[in-house]
C-alpha cells in the first residue's frame, strides 16, 4: 500500500517538473519585448499621511514660518499625521505624546527639512 502511494507521488512530481520546465523554456520568448518598444518608468506618488521628525530640538510652530511662535520642540521619532502644507512647511497632528510632553492631538507646523514621510511597502 505504501509503495503504491510513493509511486503515485513520484509520477505527480515528475509531471509537475516537466510542466514547469516547459513553462520556463517558453518564458523568455513570451516576455521579450520588441526592440522598438520604449521603456516607461512609472513613479508612484507617496500618499502616506504620517510624517516623522528626523532632527532633535525641532521647533513646533503655530504657523508656517519662522516668524510664528514655537509651541514646543519635537525630537527624532516624534510623528504626526499631515493636516495640510504651505510651501516647505507641513502642518501635523501629533499621533502620540511627544518626547517633550506635548499632548497627543496637538497640531503645529514643522519645516519639511526636519521631517520624513513614511513609505508604504507591498509585501508579496
Amino acid at each position: 500500500m505504501q509503495s503504491r502511494f510513493i509511486g503515485r507521488v513520484g509520477v505527480a512530481v515528475a509531471t509537475i517538473a516537466m510542466g514547469a520546465a516547459a513553462s520556463l523554456a517558453a518564458a523568455p520568448s513570451a516576455l521579450a519585448a520588441p526592440a522598438s518598444a520604449p521603456t516607461q518608468t512609472l513613479a508612484a506618488k507617496n500618499t502616506c499621511p504620517t510624517w516623522t521628525v528626523t532632527g532633535n530640538g525641532v521647533n513646533f510652530r503655530t504657523g508656517a514660518g519662522t516668524k510664528y511662535r514655537a509651541i514646543g520642540q519635537l525630537y527624532r521619532g516624534d510623528s504626526g499625521t499631515k493636516i495640510s502644507s504651505s510651501g516647505s512647511w507641513i502642518k501635523i497632528k501629533l499621533d502620540h505624546r511627544s518626547k517633550t510632553g506635548l499632548k497627543k492631538g496637538t497640531t503645529g507646523w514643522v519645516t519639511k527639512s526636519y521631517l520624513e514621510q513614511c513609505v508604504y511597502m507591498q509585501l508579496d
